[in-house]
């Protein structure tokens, strides 16, 4: 026969909850502005050229705000999928899942930053 706290021994708080709920809010305020800001970027570039497109893209606070947004928007990604793993997946799996949800969101900054800071730079 096991106590309540012998049976919860083991299986309490990761201390990293509430941390985790105020980065999701965050993100989540923070991609308000980021969606107008991108929506605006693309309807203003509809029918331009790619030259049109880079020049724009060459101007520091357009680039810096395509990589805030990108940044935001996959750690907020990240964060959602990291709950979504944590409710349904068990077992060895569930640290497979949450291994490749943050390798993913890491290459696809990666890529995307690479991409922007390249038409940024004139590279």
């Amino acid at each position: 026969m096991r106590s309540e706290l012998g049976k919860v021994r083991g299986l309490g708080s990761a201390k990293s909850g509430t941390e985790h709920f105020w980065m999701q809010r965050v993100t989540a305020i923070a991609n308000v502005p980021l969606v107008i800001f991108l929506v605006w970027f693309i309807i203003s570039h509809v029918g331009s050229t790619r030259a049109a497109f880079i020049t724009s893209i060459k101007h520091p606070l357009i680039a810096v705000g395509l990589l805030l947004a990108l940044a935001s928007f996959l750690y907020h990604m990240r964060l959602g999928l990291q709950v979504v793993i944590e409710d349904y997946v068990h077992g060895s799996a569930k640290f497979a899942a949450l291994l490749i949800n943050t390798f993913f969101a890491v290459i696809l900054f990666a890529t995307a930053a690479y991409a922007i800071l390249k038409m940024s730079f004139g590279l």
